[in-house]
């Protein structure tokens, strides 16, 4: 049965070419945006690398032209005046807030083979690792203990470790910034820990190769622009007049910009979603016009077969025959098209083209529910056709023209 069905539509494949080519472009459209949504959906379940539970954020706006000033003693003030306030439990600083798009790259050099590299950077305090909750997976933060150090201690994640390291000890390694110019001291860093993950961005954020760089005010370093503030649990809304009022009592010429870092956090999902909200309502709009366009092809095949069906039905073959020749040859016909197609997109995991954004689980899954929906809707637009052709009797046939 199986072999004659698919005589039938090589026999009729310039008919077949068409709604064969209809089927791969919309299977590829819906695997891309299945894999996109899947692999969004993965990241959001990977760990972040901080707590955003009773975290808030204030970022320092200097009106003057230098910008924030890196004068350990205006952080001194800034730490005293908050953690006078009976809501606040810790008081960090970053070169950014968490859960903001801004990103810090920088190349260095490995001191073994002169190796080069390229990561993110995130310049912290002391104390900002205990205010977002972080834990170290190897060696240690860095502490006052490091002050005066040759080498700048650093933190990185895993992933630098891997890529750098691989078979090694990351801890004690020290590499150099590259620098463009020759005359300048380079700056030496040296690995004190290492941490699992750490994505400032958040849960949609590509996880990178990330450093977090100990900050060292009035060593001819830029100022950190953002505080991260632990406060109590239950801190309400209103605890924000009286930050600002604070943060005023040190420098009343700055403006700061004050919120909960779990606001933050929906406002950055929020925006990180609307990519996928689009080409949701992109992919909707495609499958409701293949499906018509599909429901035409297989309305006007079978118009055009009315003789061969006539003539089935005069030999014997009875309705249900019939109703399940028309699926089953649309089944066969989708399952070709999505295998040409399947052929072509196993070469984007297997070269590596679109890195960890498309890795095996992600084809797989994406792969697997987008045949779902081909067949889905294969089936869908060919149950009425069946159905008319089940109805047809010898009789029309002979009168067909």
């Amino acid at each position: 049965m199986l072999r004659h069905l698919l005589k039938l539509i090589w026999k009729r494949k310039s008919r077949n070419m068409m709604l064969s080519l209809e089927i791969l472009l919309a299977f590829v459209v819906v695997f891309a945006i299945a894999a996109f949504a899947l692999r969004s959906y993965q990241l959001y379940r990977m760990p972040t690398g901080f707590s955003y539970q009773d975290v808030w954020s204030a970022s320092l706006n200097a009106r003057n032209e230098g910008g924030i000033e890196a004068d350990p003693l205006i952080y001194d003030k800034f730490r005293q005046s908050l953690k006078a306030l009976p809501e606040v439990q810790e008081v960090g600083f970053s070169s950014f807030p968490v859960y903001q798009s801004s990103n810090w790259i920088s190349e260095f050099t490995l001191r073994e083979g002169k190796r080069k590299f390229v990561s993110n950077l995130f310049e912290i305090s002391d104390e900002f690792p205990a205010v977002v909750g972080m834990t170290l997976a190897e060696g240690r933060w860095f502490s006052r203990a490091d002050d005066g150090a040759a080498e700048r201690p650093v933190v990185i994640n895993r992933r630098l470790a891997q890529k750098l390291f691989e078979g090694k000890p990351a801890l004690g390694q020290v590499f150099t910034e590259d620098e463009d110019d020759p005359k300048k001291a380079l700056k030496q860093f040296k690995v004190v820990g290492i941490v699992e993950e750490f994505r400032s961005q958040g849960e949609f954020m590509s996880p990178p190769s990330f450093m977090l760089v100990r900050h060292q005010a009035g060593a001819g370093e830029g100022g950190l622009e953002a505080i991260q503030l632990k406060v109590r649990p239950g801190t309400p809304r209103t605890f924000e007049a009286a930050l600002n009022r604070q943060l005023k009592l040190v420098r009343n010429d700055w403006s700061y910009t004050i919120s909960p870092v779990a606001d933050m956090r929906t406002s950055m999902i929020k925006t990180q979603t609307i990519p996928l909200t689009v080409l949701a309502v992109i992919a909707a709009f495609l499958l409701v016009m293949v499906a018509f366009g599909l429901f035409g092809v297989l309305w006007q095949n079978t118009t055009q077969r009315i003789p061969e069906i006539g003539l089935r039905r005069a030999v014997g073959a009875d309705s249900g025959h019939i109703y399940s020749q028309i699926i089953v040859e649309q089944m066969l016909l989708s399952s070709g098209a999505m295998a040409i197609a399947l052929l072509l997109l196993v070469q984007l995991p297997l070269t590596g083209a679109l890195g960890d954004s498309l890795n095996w689980t992600v084809f797989l899954m994406a792969a697997a529910l987008s045949a779902g929906v081909i067949y889905l809707l294969s089936l869908l637009c060919s149950l009425y056709p069946g159905w008319r052709a089940a109805r047809l009797s010898p009789t029309q046939a002979l009168h067909y023209e």
